[in-house]
């Protein structure tokens, strides 16, 4: 990814989450998985975001998803992205490396997020994976901040921490 996309910024955050978010995680973990891709994908001057169907109203984030294992990066990226947003992209830069811990009372987790930014090519928004996803639209980076405020009002460690990836991100971006 370096070779191609840039060196990343490197970041490492701690936060708690509460002991269902932690199973919910270790689930997530099969086959050895720590880690996601979050992908910050420009559209004109704007990012293509995803609300999840637990996210109450108002709160979307920036897609994301993890690569199988023996599975291409750029293949994984790509399926992650069909299966979320329904768009075809073009990768441009790797912004930040991150490293996180979460901690609960059933133990700690290392997490790894790889976030890249990426722009539109086309699609029509009709994602795949209707279990997951609620709804893809588009948003003004400034929109973020009404975003972050409302992850940071939740009970969910992991939305915390989205939004403190998100502050981490913002000032890397480089939108046209």
């Amino acid at each position: 990814m370096t070779v191609l996309y840039g060196v990343p910024q490197r970041t490492v955050f701690k936060f708690s989450i509460n002991d269902a978010e932690y199973q919910r995680i270790k689930l997530s973990q099969k086959n050895g998985r720590n880690h996601d891709f979050t992908l910050y994908i420009s559209k004109g001057e704007r990012i293509i975001v995803i609300a999840k169907h637990s996210y109450p109203p108002g709160l979307y984030r920036a897609p994301s998803g993890g690569i199988k294992p023996n599975e291409d990066v750029h293949e994984g990226i790509r399926r992650e992205v069909i299966e979320e947003t329904g768009c075809e992209i073009e990768l441009q830069r790797f912004l930040l490396r991150s490293e996180v811990y979460f901690t609960s009372n059933l133990g700690s987790i290392e997490w790894n997020t790889f976030v890249c930014q990426a722009k539109y090519l086309r699609g029509d928004f009709k994602f795949t994976d209707h279990r997951e996803i609620r709804e893809v639209r588009l948003a003004s980076l400034s929109e973020f901040e009404a975003f972050s405020t409302i992850m940071r009002q939740s009970k969910i460690g992991g939305l915390h921490y989205r939004a403190a990836l998100h502050e981490a991100v913002q000032e890397l971006l480089l939108l046209p």
